[in-house]
């Protein structure tokens, strides 16, 4: 059985994407707006809830990382000086 939340891939921009039963639930930067959404949604003792399997499953990144480090990121091309 899958874990009825789920803390999506850790964007570009530092944030991963929460889905609540297949539901969009919002984005997160780190793990205190993590427990923020849940208790919004309901969840009792969200705190406790963010190591249990039967909760909270990470995928496409470590559970509680949110920054994606620079030599990860895709290279954008050089910005060019004029002169």
């Amino acid at each position: 059985m899958r874990a009825p939340i789920v803390v999506r891939g850790i964007s570009l921009t530092g944030l991963r994407v929460v889905t609540i039963n297949d539901e969009l639930a919002g984005l997160v930067a780190d793990d205190q707006e993590l427990i923020e959404l849940l208790r919004r949604f309901g969840i009792d003792d969200p705190e406790l809830r963010l190591d249990d399997p039967q909760w909270i499953e990470w995928i496409g990144g470590k559970a509680h990382w949110y920054k994606v480090a620079l030599r990860d990121r895709p290279r954008t091309g050089r910005i060019r000086s004029r002169g």
